[in-house]
């Protein structure tokens, strides 16, 4: 296989539970980048790689420096955030060593039905549980962070178009539509069929939280054009509609086992 590019989104990515398994994430996620970067370099293949990074490497940013920008200091606030720190260095020590065409990429929140981990997901999946009577209330963490959110389609398309990007260089990738997590628990409430008791679990709460994620997407899009396309009520409505057709499979299939 001598391919023309690579999309390297491998990772282990819980990032809550990065805190209780350190040494797996670092141990995953940095030695995976390597080994891949190494099998390109020894066979002499020349594709183009697209580095999936994460906003999660700025850390917790100083207000005067939002919207972030790809020159933002570096500093991570959690074992996941280190690893793809490390994966995003690694890319460029390649890039400058080997001459490898390696284009990092730094997505920030999006939202994607199919990765339960994420707090946007689960809230999606408790809300349907809770219209069918499988669940009580829902849980949840510190709702006070504010984030800009991205569909995952979208997103999915940028990490295409970023193929184009200048090799060497770091991205950052995110949407427009910017609030709080509790702000956005309220309007995915606002969906929901029958009222909703909502309770802070502290088992969902991080040991440091990065509280302020809003991007400057400005290199990306000059360079690529790209731009999101997909309306937030539509994604917010489409996770739902996900989680709903799963959720009330599961409670048929209980009712006709008499659980």
């Amino acid at each position: 296989v001598r391919p023309d590019a690579i999309f390297h989104l491998a990772a282990y990515a819980n990032v809550r539970l990065s805190f209780t398994n350190p040494s797996s994430v670092l141990n995953n996620n940095i030695l995976s980048t390597l080994n891949l970067f190494e099998a390109v370099r020894i066979l002499h293949l020349d594709p183009v790689i697209q580095l999936c990074s994460t906003s999660e490497v700025y850390g917790q940013v100083d207000p005067m420096y939002v919207p972030i920008k790809e020159d933002t200091p570096l500093r991570p606030a959690s074992p996941y955030a280190v690893s793809k720190a490390a994966q995003d260095l690694l890319g460029y020590t390649y890039f400058t060593c080997y001459g490898m065409r390696i284009v990092r990429t730094r997505m920030f929140t999006y939202l994607n039905a199919r990765r339960p981990d994420l707090f946007a997901t689960s809230f999606a999946r408790q809300v349907a549980r809770i219209e069918v009577g499988l669940q009580k209330e829902l849980l949840h963490g510190n709702l006070n962070s504010v984030r800009t959110f991205i569909d995952v389609r979208d997103a999915m398309r940028a990490y295409w178009e970023a193929l184009r990007c200048r090799p060497g260089e770091v991205y950052n990738i995110g949407g427009t539509t910017t609030m709080t997590v509790g702000n956005f628990l309220e309007r995915l409430i606002a969906l929901a069929k029958v009222p909703i008791r909502i309770r802070l679990d502290p088992g969902l709460l991080r040991p440091a939280d990065v509280t302020l994620q809003i991007p400057c997407v400005d290199k990306f899009v000059q360079e690529t054009g790209w731009r999101p396309e997909i309306p937030f009520e539509k994604s917010l409505a489409d996770l739902l509609s996900y989680w709903r057709e799963r959720v009330e499979v599961v409670a048929f299939t209980a009712v006709d086992y008499g659980r």
